[in-house]
């Protein structure tokens, strides 16, 4: 899958903020109260403390002054935080986040939270939205996310030994119970030929995508919550496959199924329809391969859907150059 993505996280952000060449900061509104602490997940290979997650710190407070961040770790230690990319329990970890946000003094007595998913940390704040939501989250905002799965793993880097050693144990059997509890990318491995073994089998992306005969309402009502759910895919993306998981769409073979004709979103199994219904479901592309500029779309994101609680959001159906217009029928 992406194993090697992260370090261009890194590097991607990382280099803008060691070289000066930052995306330009906008100007803020005549908004003055303080604005929504913001939660951060990163992706695959990365760790909390990276040159990476720091950026976005520092960018988060330039746009609006006063924004306290706070960078998801499934482990205090740096390298077994990064370790945990790899390997891990997914609905562990997710239970975990859930018990430390609801106990933290500044994000629990906030009136909610704004979060980033950096690829697959996008599914996983998801999930966190879906099963607890304490403290509530007003936009979620993902980066070549895997919302829909990936149905091909990506070639570790020559000196990456964590990847390596997660990869030695996919080989075992993607679909074993030892496989589906221990390596992370394998939990939300979905590939369509294979989709009865996908929903006896899976461990997490089954569950939170709703996808079994018994539907869980709670999901529905906690994605429904949302003032917006905004999903960034690039458009060169050869880290994850299929790219268009990122917006739930469905690719088997050579066909792509848009999000609004699945099932998933016409019975409305996670709650997207009741979003999309109210403006707040938001597609969004970008060029370039993975997580490719994306200092810019960091810039771009916090200033258009973070801030003040009182702000208000513009609805894609209103906002036809927002990417997200629609005809009203098919809702």
């Amino acid at each position: 899958m992406l194993y090697p993505s992260l370090l261009p996280v890194g590097f991607a952000i990382g280099a803008l903020a060691g070289t000066g060449h930052a995306a330009p900061v906008h100007e803020r509104d005549n908004i003055t109260d303080t604005p929504l602490p913001i939660v951060v997940w990163h992706g695959l290979g990365d760790q909390f403390n990276s040159d990476g997650m720091k950026y976005i710190q520092e960018l988060a407070e330039q746009i609006n002054p006063g924004t306290f961040v706070h960078v998801i770790a499934v482990d205090e230690d740096p390298t077994k935080d990064r370790s945990g990319t790899f390997t891990g329990n997914v609905s562990a970890q997710i239970e975990h986040v859930c018990e430390e946000l609801a106990k933290h003094p500044i994000l629990s007595t906030a009136p909610a939270i704004d979060a980033i998913g950096i690829s697959q940390g996008g599914q996983f704040l998801r999930g966190y939205v879906e099963r607890c939501n304490f403290p509530q989250v007003r936009s979620l905002v993902t980066f070549g996310s895997q919302h829909n799965g990936i149905a091909k793993f990506r070639v570790c880097g020559e000196t990456d030994w964590i990847c390596k050693g997660a990869m030695a144990l996919l080989r075992f059997n993607v679909w074993s119970s030892f496989v589906q509890s221990r390596l992370v990318p394998a939990q939300y491995f979905r590939d369509p030929e294979d989709y009865d073994n996908y929903l006896e089998n899976s461990k997490f992306l089954a569950d939170i995508n709703n996808e079994r005969e018994l539907k869980n309402e709670k999901y529905k009502a906690n994605i429904a919550s949302l003032q917006n759910l905004v999903m960034w895919m690039f458009e060169d993306d050869n880290m994850v496959f299929p790219k268009e998981s990122a917006w739930f769409e469905e690719v088997n073979g050579t066909e792509t199924i848009p999000l609004r004709a699945r099932k998933l979103y016409q019975e409305d199994w996670i709650g997207l329809r009741e979003l999309d219904r109210k403006g707040g479901l938001r597609f969004r592309n970008a060029p370039g391969d993975h997580l490719d500029n994306l200092g810019e779309l960091l810039n771009k994101t916090i200033t258009e859907y973070f801030g003040p609680w009182e702000r208000t959001f513009v609805s894609d159906m209103e906002d036809p150059t927002g990417g997200g217009y629609f005809e009203s029928e098919e809702l």
